[in-house]
């Protein structure tokens, strides 16, 4: 009887190309060769029938099906590799996938990863991004950090950071700011994606917003380019904004202002009792990093 399932080498390398998105770095990761890596791809397209990847100049992209097959071999993987811990100890390398929302990783998460890293050198692990609640549904992930409503990402989770609200602009036009009417001078850069915006500042201060022109950016970190370039004015978003709002050269415009978050960050999981060991020393690592941070 012949059988479709593929060389499990076959699925290591297109696992690795996938997450990196690079035959080059995929060879680089599992110590082959791009040419090698390139001909155990197209060996498992051909035993599928259909295309997996989007060849470009100097990358790769997952076509429709390989989007599709790319969270199913994961956790295949994975699988296979918790049973061989189980039976036989520990691996020399571990596998782990994050997923966290773009502003919480950038500002929080790039900070600390080091010491994780030295901490734990022997487990590899692999972050991924996203905005939106779709770009966290039907994904394979260890462990996922989301904004907002926890109960729409997962079953169990952990409270990890609050947010706080405040305006921020380049010093010249921050100088111009003096009262909080002020802010209608110039655009409001507001975050399409995201639950907090500029009307609970508007409440805050008691203000009707029907005079503010605003401009519309799909996430925190472009917003504060944005406002860094001269467009206008943004919302810091601390502490998960503060590198962003270093980097773009921001200052506060009306020092005294600052709107509490009605929502928070959340770490979330399947089950906390069925944890791979990585994710077990991920999650410690974090809550550790954030009470001390």
């Amino acid at each position: 009887m012949t059988t479709r399932i593929p060389s499990l080498n076959w699925l290591r390398v297109f696992e690795a190309a996938a997450r990196t998105e690079s035959f080059a770095r995929a060879a680089a990761q599992l110590n082959m060769s791009a040419a090698a890596v390139s001909q155990q791809v197209k060996a498992l397209e051909t035993q599928l029938g259909t295309p997996l990847f989007h060849r470009h100049a100097h990358a790769v992209t997952l076509t429709e099906a390989g989007r599709a097959y790319l969270p199913s071999v994961q956790q295949s993987l994975l699988m296979l590799e918790t049973a061989t811990t189980g039976l036989f100890g520990e691996s020399r390398e571990q596998r782990l996938f994050v997923q966290s929302v773009l502003l919480f990783a950038h500002g929080v998460l790039a900070r600390g990863l080091p010491q994780f890293q030295a901490a734990h050198p022997h487990i590899n692990l692999a972050l991924s991004t996203g905005n939106l609640a779709a770009d966290f549904a039907n994904q394979f992930t260890d462990l996922q950090i989301v904004f907002g409503n926890p109960s729409l990402f997962g079953t169990q989770g952990d409270e990890l950071q609050r947010e706080v609200l405040y305006p921020v602009a380049p010093p010249e036009i921050a100088a111009q700011i003096q009262a909080p009417q002020d802010l209608f001078r110039f655009a409001l850069i507001e975050v399409s994606t995201h639950r907090a915006s500029w009307v609970q500042v508007f409440e805050q201060l008691r203000l009707s917003h029907g005079q503010a022109r605003y401009f519309f950016a799909d996430n925190s970190l472009m917003a504060a380019e944005l406002s860094a370039q001269g467009l206008g004015i943004a919302l810091a978003r601390a502490p998960a904004s503060d590198a962003a709002v270093r980097a773009g050269g921001l200052v506060r415009c009306l020092p005294d202002v600052e709107v509490p978050g009605q929502e928070a960050y959340h770490l979330i999981y399947p089950d906390r009792g069925a944890m791979r060991p990585a994710a077990k020393m991920f999650r410690d690592w974090l809550l550790d990093y954030l009470r001390t941070a």
